[in-house]
């Protein structure tokens, strides 16, 4: 069976690019956004880097979302900038605060595009901000009700930057320099696999870590992989972000099943690129994630079978109580089981901090995020959140506090 495309009414390629929308400048970079304002014509080429410093500030580090707001930008330039160019924000569909402080949005990109974002107090410095970088997940891991969820789309740079921004709104972190501030960290570990949107997410860190704008350092920035093996030491060289590794096992036939990307990067070829990643040393170390799964992956035996995996690297290791969700097949490890195992890591020199519960009454658990929100209305949310058994991020920055 053969098809034939109709393409006689396929619009020309002007009316194509005018439908386009208004490109956002949150999501570009300072070099992007000097670019974009010359190619436009909104700025002249001798007065572009000066003017682009400026919009940068205002919309990073004051965070403004008018360009009328721009005080020391020429009414007439702010004028063309608003009818060439956008830096609104994303709506913001669903808000909770949890009893224990965590933050969580449902926002909005775009119809039919939605992602969470949590923030977790006390942890790292003062506070970390958990991002997306996908809408949906490709990687299907069997312990992960996140992964369940099919791929819809990568985010922009834009649309990650907006996590933070909106994140930054609520919590009144504008300006950014300002005394006190309550989000020190940002980690990649919500929805999605950031390096299969690694562009985005690079440029999203550079916008991140401008001094010029939210100036969260990159040795606060933590990406987690579940080990794109081909990528790392990109990720590496272009954003110098501390690392993470998405574990959860110590043998490739365990990990096959629990995260399904390792039938292409099996544990020896992901240890190789770990030990190669680039800067990685006693101060940059790199951070296991093993969720505790009870008869699965938590015996002595396992424990140390991960601290001989992990010999020579500059490591710590997070262990993670399994946050159970309808229809999983695993149950949480037993407490005595989890600090069993933390001890043998800790006995041989790793750090191996548990995570303690957050968010529990939010549904703001590692693994869950937009996970009952594509079912059902933000309202029946409430209602479901408390049948839920829930477990947050603790400290996957300690390093860089």
């Amino acid at each position: 069976m053969s098809v034939t495309l109709d393409l006689s009414r396929v619009a020309p390629a002007e009316k194509a690019d005018a439908a386009k929308p208004p490109v956002n400048l949150s999501g570009l970079t300072r070099p992007q956004l000097i670019a974009a304002l010359t190619e436009s014509g909104v700025v002249e080429h001798g007065k572009a880097k000066m003017r682009a410093t400026q919009v940068f500030r205002w919309i990073h580090h004051r965070g403004v979302t008018d360009f009328a707001q721009m005080s020391d930008v020429a009414k007439e330039t702010r004028a063309r900038l608003a009818d060439t160019f956008t830096i609104a924000r994303p709506e913001v569909v669903e808000r909770q605060v949890s009893k224990d402080g965590t933050r969580k949005w449902l926002i909005r990109m775009a119809p039919g595009i939605e992602v969470e974002t949590v923030y977790i107090p006390s942890v790292g410095r003062v506070g970390a901000l958990c991002v997306s970088s996908q809408v949906g997940c490709t990687l299907n891991c069997s312990f992960c009700h996140t992964g369940t969820q099919p791929l819809v789309r990568n985010l922009t740079t834009a649309e990650i930057v907006a996590q933070v921004q909106i994140a930054k709104d609520d919590l009144a972190e504008w300006p950014s320099d300002k005394e006190d501030r309550l989000l020190s960290n940002i980690v990649f570990m919500g929805m999605g696999e950031p390096l299969y949107n690694l562009g985005q997410v690079s440029d999203a860190i550079e916008i991140i870590s401008d001094n010029e704008g939210i100036g969260i350092s990159r040795r606060r920035i933590t990406v987690s992989t579940s080990g794109v093996v081909p990528m790392l030491e990109k990720l590496g060289n272009t954003t110098q972000a501390m690392l993470a590794i998405s574990l959860h096992a110590t043998n490739d036939d365990l990990r096959d099943v629990l995260v399904p990307l390792n039938k292409k990067y099996p544990i020896a070829q992901l240890m190789e690129g770990i030990r190669a990643y680039p800067g990685l040393s006693n101060a940059r170390r790199v951070t296991f994630e093993y969720v505790m799964l009870k008869g699965v992956n938590d015996s002595p035996d396992e424990a140390r079978a991960l601290v001989k995996l992990i010999k020579g690297i500059p490591a710590k290791i997070n262990l993670i109580p399994f946050n159970p969700w309808p229809g999983s097949q695993y149950e949480c490890s037993d407490w005595g089981a989890i600090e069993t195992f933390a001890a043998i890591l800790n006995k041989a020199g790793y750090s191996s901090p548990i995570r303690t519960p957050r968010g529990r009454d939010i549904l703001a658990a590692c693994g869950q995020l937009k996970s009952e929100s594509e079912k059902v209305r933000a309202s029946a949310l409430r209602k479901l959140s408390m049948a839920a058994m829930a477990g947050m991020l603790e400290d996957d920055a300690d390093d860089a506090a």
